[in-house]
């Protein structure tokens, strides 16, 4: 009879114990504890926009660990080929997405998601030992950058006549590079481009060396490079009619650094978001993003952005998974 007494114990205690995992398990689960994933998730693109996706998915790995995310850098170009052929779940990208990559996107039945994550003042940039150069006009930038510049802009003096009697040397991204797009519409004008003759990489690290390596030199890449290298560059001043301006927060996310100011871009496949950790991935982008975009040296978005943003990648998922 004892015997009978101690197992029938040992069931209710049982049955409390799972009684009492099973609402942990549920408040675990109501407050926003996730499960294990696993696979890949594939990223390329945009070098701009490179420093932040990085942060976030140095961020992602230590709570997924099993997940691998790999971030290339091919400039905005470069990665919206490969997503329009299906090899990556997302695109990096420093300017909206072109229509010709639109269409290449249909060819293969890829639908896509357009996400702002954050804004970007882009910086020009100079040896800190110039001591002339205080800022530019964006009229004197046009005049130095537009197409037919080249071969005859060719020293400091013809921009402006007591700037010294040396020759200029140009440094900015390629022409893949959605900085580059954005740069040569806002200064040079739409579908003009720019001139050919000046030093470009895709890698912004080598613009950071070619101009701090060089008293002569000029050019442009992405604020949050400026950043990352300000003891070995001098940030310069455009004014676009109403002074001299610097990017810095409050500069670019207000307008008045114009018109070198823009939102950055993540885009999302729709071939992806059938994977749970690609899904995990871009709502962990989002809610992490404000705050990692400042870290690197980016500026956030409002944070009715980011709820809009969730709000619109939510319809996303929903819409490519019935």
């Amino acid at each position: 009879m004892k015997s009978h007494k101690i197992i029938l114990s040992l069931l209710l205690l049982g049955l409390v114990w799972t009684s009492c995992t099973n609402k942990a398990d549920e408040s675990n689960t109501s407050q926003g504890a996730s499960k294990t994933l696993e696979g890949n998730i594939n990223i390329d693109g945009s070098s701009t926009v490179y420093p932040i996706t990085e942060a976030v998915a140095e961020e992602y790995r230590a709570v997924q660990p099993k997940v691998r995310v790999t971030v290339g850098v091919s400039g905005t170009g470069g990665g919206f080929k490969k997503f329009s052929r299906g090899e990556t779940d997302i695109s990096d990208a420093s300017r909206p997405i072109k229509q010709k990559e639109q269409d290449a996107c249909a060819q293969i039945g890829i639908k896509y998601v357009q996400l702002p994550v954050a804004y970007d003042g882009l910086s020009v940039l100079v040896h800190p030992e110039n001591d002339w150069v205080d800022h530019f006009t964006v009229e004197e930038l046009n005049r130095l950058w537009r197409p037919d510049a080249q071969g005859k802009i060719t020293k400091w003096n013809q921009i402006r006549p007591e700037w010294p009697d040396k020759e200029i040397h140009l440094f900015g991204p390629g022409t893949a590079s959605g900085t580059y797009d954005y740069f040569s519409e806002a200064i040079c004008g739409k579908h003009v481009g720019t001139r050919g003759d000046y030093t470009a990489s895709e890698d912004d690290n080598v613009l950071v060396q070619g101009i701090a390596g060089d008293k002569y030199a000029l050019g442009f890449f992405g604020l949050a490079y400026y950043e990352e290298n300000k003891d070995k560059l001098k940030l310069v001043a455009v004014d676009n009619g109403n002074g001299p301006v610097l990017p810095d927060m409050q500069t670019v996310s207000g307008g008045t650094y114009s018109p070198l100011s823009r939102p950055i871009f993540i885009y999302v496949s729709s071939k992806s978001v059938s994977k749970p950790q690609v899904v995990s991935f871009v709502n962990f982008y989002l809610e992490h993003a404000a705050k990692l975009s400042q870290e690197v040296g980016y500026i956030p978005l409002p944070v009715e952005e980011y709820k809009k943003d969730k709000d619109t990648f939510s319809a996303f998922v929903e819409a490519n998974t019935k």
